[in-house]
């Protein structure tokens, strides 16, 4: 028997208090006065720019980092759980192995269990058994393999870790944070390097389980659908603001809009003060100390509001000629594996496509291919004499440079041109794109990897291309950045072509999409959206389509049928029966030994798994027709 969720035990309570929390880096604060309540089922997104800190104070209220000043409490007999950016396990660590690495009560009580078996200790492996059974903690491994497959993946039980790719590897662990059952879990951009499917699957999984999340994501459908509060760290403070994410963008436009008005009114104030300031010496005595004080604070008390967008600008425009690009029944093939074939196309001037598919499925590559990096195993790929590409690639965006940011963006020019015929410099570029002039001296070597995201993101756009290829460009980037790469995408008037997971992105980018597909790429009038919506109607009718088939099938066959059963008809009856008894006692032999641990004469956990589902689903077919026959037995 299961245990029941926290959230049925105990009710709605407070299950994490913070106080006063504050935490410097090197000197500086990342925030501070930080006080903050969290209920349990309540689901809570952290936006913020990229290094405000938002990662940090995760791992502050996990413990993995003290805090300066604060207090945290969590509430007793609360499990919680973190996924990190990074995955991380230990050399030759198999998958089957890293769940196992898990540092989780759970995980803690069957490894103890293990143990004690292996060193004879009957009291111990027969209490903990006992607990195990109670708390049903085999269902652990059974979750965690399930969520792979539910997220696209089969793999052996003893799969490298390190032979996995980076989305593979994130799924892994993301599977093992969901298995360990939490009930406060920490998700730390969960969504980068995963597909579409994979994402729906954790919005799904977050949507309709009932304990706490603390989520840092940059997904604004994610932060929309799930999120029930969002807590916002601005210039070293956290604000929340109750209620979903598109809640939360009117309640801050509001914030700013108050904010402005105070500075306005500071520096109307300033300006009175600062004439008086500007008058001779006999207009000032020692009782004006005060007002010249009064002064001084409310200059260091302007501040900027609104940072600067990026909607003024964008890449100087180059000529397009009439023909961009054309790919004339391209395909390609990795061994006996086929990503696409007999694929053609024509790029027009002001498309703005998107392009979909699961992880492996080749959206990289075609990418590759268009920008001539990889040659495709049929057909040709003709591009313009005048396209020229800006690839936002995966393997250049890590930027190992020794040069510090404003150098590396020098080497593109002195000055940045953009559609009102003036030019800025690069450093004001810069500065328009978060990086400060304080900023501009560090070694990209320094750069947390946001950071290097945006940068490479600026050299790619400013380089003055017609043809925009970008794949995964959401990767890292905080909201503020992908709302200015979507203004900048916008008003672009090249050719564009996008691959990414990101479905806000896609809708506010596309309007039409390419998907690979089964070998396949098939071309979608429309944004994703649309697209999913299509999909799912369908889906829907096909099964309405196939439930009407089958009833007229049936009902065709009992008009035609006699009454009662033929000789053949009762013998295959008879034997029927014989076969349902002989399947019930294997589906009860399998049920029974998911709670062995480790691999029995019927398998291992996923091969038993695997044979569990054959199994009932022949025992469920046979039990159909069984009782057809029954039935017309009677008649």
């Amino acid at each position: 028997m299961t245990a029941a969720p926290l959230f049925t035990r105990i009710g709605r309570v407070n299950i994490l208090s913070i106080e006063n929390l504050e935490k410097t880096v090197k000197d500086e604060p990342l925030f501070t006065e930080v006080t903050l309540g969290l209920d349990y089922g309540e689901k809570v997104g952290i936006v913020g720019k990229n290094g405000c800190g938002k990662s940090t104070f995760l791992k502050v209220l996990k413990g993995e980092i003290v805090p300066d000043e604060g207090k945290i409490s969590l509430r007793s007999g609360t499990n919680m759980v973190m996924l990190e950016q990074n995955v991380t396990y230990k050399p030759g660590c198999t998958v089957s192995e890293y769940l196992y690495e898990a540092k989780d009560e759970n995980i803690a009580i069957l490894k103890a269990y293990e143990k004690a078996i292996e060193e004879g200790d009957e009291k111990t492996y027969v209490a903990l058994g006992e607990k195990i059974e109670k708390e049903n903690l085999w269902d652990i491994e059974r979750a965690f393999w399930a969520a792979i497959t539910d997220m696209g993946e089969e793999f052996p039980e003893d799969t490298l870790m390190s032979s996995l790719s980076g989305g593979e590897q994130k799924k892994v662990a993301i599977a093992r944070a969901l298995a360990t059952r939490p009930d406060l879990l920490l998700l730390d951009e969960p969504t980068n390097h995963l597909d579409i499917r994979s994402i729906e699957y954790i919005e799904s999984w977050i949507k309709n389980t009932p304990i706490s999340v603390i989520i840092v994501t940059h997904d604004r459908h994610i932060l929309n659908e799930c999120c029930s509060s969002i807590w916002e760290l601005d210039r070293k403070h956290f604000y929340r603001h109750p209620g979903s994410f598109s809640q939360y963008l009117e309640r801050k436009e509001e914030r700013i809009l108050m904010d402005e008005k105070e500075q306005a009114r500071l520096q109307t104030i300033l300006r009175r003060e600062l004439k008086w300031l500007m008058r001779g010496p006999q207009a000032r005595t020692g009782k004006d100390k005060n007002r010249k004080e009064r002064i001084e604070e409310m200059q260091s008390s302007l501040r900027k509001v609104r940072d600067d967008r990026m909607t003024e600008f964008s890449s100087l425009e180059r000529r397009l000629g009439k023909k961009i690009l054309d790919l004339d029944n391209i395909s390609k093939s990795y061994g006996d594996r086929t990503l696409f074939s007999s694929f053609t196309f024509s790029f027009t001037k002001g498309m703005k496509i998107g392009l979909i598919g699961d992880n492996g499925s080749g959206k990289s590559t075609l990418l590759d291919i268009m920008d001539g990096r990889t040659l495709p195993d049929t057909g040709s790929v003709d591009k313009g004499v005048n396209t020229v590409f800006g690839y936002y690639d995966q393997l250049g965006r890590n930027l190992e440079s020794n040069k510090s940011v404003l150098d590396y963006a020098l080497d593109l020019g002195e000055r940045v041109s953009y559609t009102k015929g003036e030019d800025v410099s690069t450093a004001r570029f810069l500065e328009i794109f978060g990086f400060p002039p304080s900023f501009q001296r560090t070694p990209i070597g320094l750069l947390s990897g946001g950071e290097r995201r945006r940068l490479y993101l600026i050299t790619r756009l400013v380089s003055n291309p017609n043809f925009l290829l970008l794949d995964e460009p959401t990767n890292d980037l905080d909201i503020e950045t992908m709302e200015n790469l979507e203004e900048y995408i916008s008003s672009f008037p090249g050719s564009v072509v996008i691959s990414s997971h990101d479905r806000t992105f896609l809708d506010c980018t596309v309007d039409m999409l390419l998907v690979i597909e089964d070998g396949k790429v098939t071309l979608f009038p429309g944004n994703y959206s649309e697209w999913k919506e299509e999909k799912e109607r369908r889906e829907e009718d096909k099964k309405k389509e196939e439930s009407l088939r089958t009833q007229n099938v049936k009902k065709d066959q009992r008009t035609r049928e006699k009454k009662g059963l033929s000789y053949k008809e009762t013998k295959e009856k008879e034997a029927l029966e014989k076969e349902i008894e002989d399947l019930e006692k294997r589906v009860k032999e399998l049920e029974d030994s998911f709670s062995i641990p480790g691999p029995t004469p019927l398998g291992t956990l996923q091969e038993r798994t695997r044979i569990y589902n054959e199994t009932k689903s022949a025992l469920d077919e046979k039990t159909e027709r069984w009782l057809i026959l029954e039935e017309k037995a009677g008649e």
